[in-house]
């Protein structure tokens, strides 16, 4: 079936999808944009998310079969002239394919329950970059859920979806107002709490038997780290080792460490 033409920058669907780049306009809405072909492939992976695609006039010949996929299950794909897609992407380069998806609605009790084995809690964590960096990373470790805490980031900010690469849809990230709170019910779900920390008592190179455990990571600020109240609610603080001269590391590099590490001390 042939594609319609091109909606301008300055078609009314276009401009109100632009909106959705405001936190108020998402949360009024119920919806928010994935930028990218894996944002969207993941998005169609959840039933029913994706409501529309803009794309680029070519798009379709670079992802025929994201094409088919949207046209299997009924979702529009509708081509933007180029000046469009730039006003919809906050990308230097856009790649030319933007979803429009529901708000992905996970509570906070269904990351932090019984029968996890591994979690992350992100607490005041700011950077859309680093917590979609982290959820990325937390996917690819095999976690069963992450917590976005007190008062990070937007999930459904433009730069966290895009920063995750299509991973906020392939596993639950749940928001919770209360970092102290998340601890308190990992905790009641049978998990062990263990702060990142730099200043922490444990290696984390030298804590297996910790680590093989049913487990709940809690990261803080990239700048000033977790509140010294929420650290201590934790059943332990735990450091990763600087050897070189590097006052510290990024949140993202350190979660990464800390979430590979539980994932292969579990499947040891």
């Amino acid at each position: 079936m042939p594609l319609p033409a091109p909606l301008s920058a300055a078609n009314r669907r276009v401009k109100d999808a632009r909106r959705l780049s405001r936190r108020s306009e998402r949360s009024e809405r119920r919806l928010f944009l994935a930028d990218g072909p894996k944002a969207v492939e993941g998005a169609l992976q959840v039933e029913g998310c994706l409501v529309e695609v803009f794309a680029a006039p070519e798009a379709h010949l670079a992802h025929p079969g994201l094409l088919a996929a949207c046209e299997s299950v009924g979702v529009p794909w509708t081509p933007v002239e180029q000046r469009g897609i730039e006003a919809l992407s906050d990308a230097v380069s856009p790649a030319g394919v933007i979803g429009v998806c529901r708000l992905l609605d996970v509570p906070a009790q269904e990351v932090l329950r019984p029968g996890r084995d591994l979690v992350a809690i992100c607490a005041d964590v700011r950077d859309p970059g680093n917590a979609g960096t982290v959820v990325r990373c937390a996917d690819a470790a095999g976690v069963d859920g992450v917590v976005l805490a007190g008062s990070s980031v937007d999930l459904h900010n433009p730069k966290t979806v895009r920063a995750s690469v299509g991973s906020v849809f392939h596993l639950p990230v749940a928001l919770e107002p209360d970092p102290l709170a998340a601890v308190r019910a990992a905790q009641a779900a049978g998990l062990t709490v263990l702060a990142a920390d730099g200043a922490g008592e444990v290696d984390l190179f030298e804590a297996d038997e910790i680590l093989a455990r049913p487990t709940a990571w809690l990261f803080g600020n990239e700048a000033w780290g977790l509140p010294e109240e929420l650290a201590a609610a934790a059943d332990h603080r735990v450091a990763i080792p600087i050897h070189g001269r590097a006052e510290s590391l990024n949140l993202a590099t350190a979660a990464a460490l800390c979430l590979y590490a539980s994932a292969r001390a579990q499947r040891t």
